[in-house]
């Protein structure tokens, strides 16, 4: 019982914090009177939290504009997937110096097209866990048994000139079970040409920081945020955690 469990929460929660012993005890209300920054040792109970559900406090931050904002969930990134799958395939972007191209149709009703890059390195193939992919009409469920084989994956699209990312509410990246999303607001997304000085390196290390970097994306971080309300016989406090 949830209820239960803040009651036992609070009760366990009126205790000295351990840090700070050189620090008398401040009154609640003293710290808000206070300007920051400074330090303080209180005794406090614990009066409510929030959110209530753990995996709410995961956000996404943006260091440069520093910005908040909600994780898509799944059914966002679908959405946008089978919007771009109605987009063909440019056939005339396919097997370039730096990638090798692959494509079939799916065996279902609709029989959609799906379009594979392989990155390459020094024009040949490397293993799957040392290969970056680029994914033309790929559906979440296609998307995610490739992440389990290759080391990236990244959804993209065809245009008359160059593949590009889709929209940032979607993740520019997946490695392993991590999406990593760009900030709409910050980023400036460059065509997926702009990948193929990573391919030429002598070890690509395809480190999530490096191409976002290279494709002009300002990466998002994952953070933990909970706010919890505190209170003794002077008054209340809010306090907030934050932590990457």
């Amino acid at each position: 019982d949830l209820e239960l469990h803040i009651q036992r929460c609070q009760q366990l929660s009126v205790t000295v914090l351990t840090d700070h012993q050189d620090l008398s005890n401040t009154e609640l209300k003293t710290i808000t009177n206070s300007t920051a920054p400074q330090q303080y040792r209180i005794r406090a109970k614990l009066r409510s939290y929030k959110p209530k559900k753990l995996h709410q406090s995961v956000k996404l931050h943006c260091s440069k504009c520093n910005s908040l904002q909600e994780v898509p969930d799944r059914d966002d990134f679908d959405f946008i997937l089978r919007g771009s799958a109605g987009t063909a395939s440019n056939p005339e972007l396919h097997n370039t110096l730096w990638y090798e191209s692959v494509t079939w149709t799916t065996q279902d009703q609709k029989e959609r097209e799906i379009t594979i890059h392989f990155v390459k390195h020094d024009e040949l193939l490397q293993f799957p866990e040392n290969t970056l992919i680029m994914i033309e009409g790929g559906t979440l469920k296609e998307i995610w048994k490739l992440t389990k084989r290759f080391k990236c994956v990244i959804p993209v699209r065809s245009t008359e000139d160059d593949l590009e990312l889709l929209d940032l509410s979607a993740p520019f990246l997946l490695q392993g079970n991590v999406k990593y999303y760009g900030c709409k607001q910050c980023s400036t997304p460059k065509p997926m040409k702009n990948l193929s000085s990573m391919a030429a390196e002598e070890y690509p290390s395809w480190e999530p920081a490096e191409i976002a970097q290279v494709l002009g994306i300002e990466l998002l971080q994952y953070v933990f945020i909970m706010k919890f309300t505190l209170v003794d016989e002077t008054g209340p406090l809010n306090a907030y955690l934050m932590d990457y």
